[in-house]
């Protein structure tokens, strides 16, 4: 991924990001496809753990290492995002907590992330435009879904259907961005566009 921040020799390791946005990307689009009532629920629950998850989560690992603080944040963030929801929903399956709190449990959920997504969506303007869009589209697809686990009535199953067709949306990009970062690692040059930052420091003068 671009713009990251590093101090001294390029390290010897490959980027993590395309791992990272592929693991994020693939979840997103089985959790969604449930959401918008294509998929079975439990398709999502092996990515959520092995690959969305702990691929993810070491990601950004392995971002910490390059010295971007960004990616670093953000994968290890949505990695132990994917580990604890595929955790509860385990823990829910095999009867250690309550059914009746699923609803209002994955609205709180879904809200605290949206919290995180924001700044970062925010500070994703630095990055370029491809990974701005897949912050933009995971918020729209966060808030739809926590309003629409909070409301549990027919308009609640309405916006979570809504959130599952904007959470496909958001696995495109995330793939679409994970396939440029790929062929550019690969070719050593920009080959997919992704756009350029957003936002810029303006040099001082004097």
């Amino acid at each position: 991924m671009a713009q990251e921040m590093r101090a001294g020799a390029a390290p010897a390791i490959a980027d993590p990001a395309p791992l990272g946005l592929a693991g994020f990307a693939l979840t997103t689009l089985l959790l969604s496809a449930h959401n918008a009532g294509w998929a079975p629920n439990f398709i999502w629950v092996g990515t959520a753990l092995f690959y969305g998850g702990l691929a993810q989560f070491l990601a950004g690992m392995w971002s910490f290492r390059r010295g971007n603080v960004f990616t670093a944040t953000a994968f290890s963030t949505y990695g132990a995002f994917w580990l604890s929801l595929a955790t509860y929903f385990l823990l829910v399956v095999f009867g250690k907590a309550p059914e009746a709190d699923v609803f209002n449990a994955l609205g709180w959920f879904l809200l605290a992330f949206a919290i995180f997504n924001t700044y970062m969506m925010f500070w994703s303007l630095r990055i370029n435009t491809a990974v701005f869009g897949v912050f933009l589209t995971l918020e729209i697809t966060e808030i739809l879904l926590f309003i629409g686990n909070f409301n549990g009535s027919k308009a609640g199953e309405g916006l979570v259907l809504v959130g599952g067709l904007v959470g496909v949306l958001t696995a495109g990009v995330a793939f679409y961005t994970s396939a440029a970062d790929v062929i550019s690692g690969m070719a050593g040059r920009a080959v997919l566009p992704v756009g350029k930052p957003m936002w810029t420091e303006s040099r001082r003068r004097g």
